[in-house]
């Protein structure tokens, strides 16, 4: 007797409701960063500086190269995010000759009071999981991130739908 539904494996890849929904949070996730710039009046590449940054202090030339551009593109942006008092060029601590670039404070709440909602939607909804539910939802969107990494890293032949 022939099947009169499709099982999982005759499914195109985005056709369950859970990589649908995957799906939809990556393109949300791309456009956030967007209009997170546009409200604090950043370039793209500003934010991304500053999400950068947020993590802990940089040189200027690892920055170019987490950016990917020239060290001179890399010098712009750290001219005019300093002009606006969201970071800071220090001298690194071990090599005088260096220079950190650290994030102010003021440019971590700026971000941080257009990201505040989110934040707290996601905590809530986190709360809301049993500790079994939280390791679930932690494996799959572990592995949904390797899968990103790994299209990131090697760009294969992907057939498009």
């Amino acid at each position: 007797m022939a099947r009169t539904q499709p099982g999982p494996g005759d499914r195109p890849w985005h056709a369950t409701a859970t990589l649908e929904t995957l799906r939809s949070l990556l393109e949300a996730g791309a456009r956030i960063r967007h209009e997170v710039s546009r409200r604090a009046q950043l370039s793209d590449v500003e934010l991304a500086t500053l999400e950068r940054l947020s993590h802990g202090p940089i040189g200027p030339a690892e920055l170019a190269r987490h950016l990917d551009v020239t060290s001179a593109a890399a010098t712009g942006i750290v001219d005019r995010l300093s002009r606006r008092g969201h970071l800071e060029r220090v001298p690194h601590e071990d090599d005088r000759r260096r220079t950190q670039l650290h994030i102010t404070d003021s440019a971590t709440a700026e971000v941080s009071r257009h990201l505040r909602p989110m934040f707290e939607g996601l905590a809530r909804l986190d709360g809301e999981f049993s500790d079994e539910e939280r390791a679930v939802v932690e494996r799959y969107l572990r592995g949904a991130l390797a899968a990103v990494e790994a299209a990131i890293a090697e760009p294969g032949d992907c057939p498009s739908d």
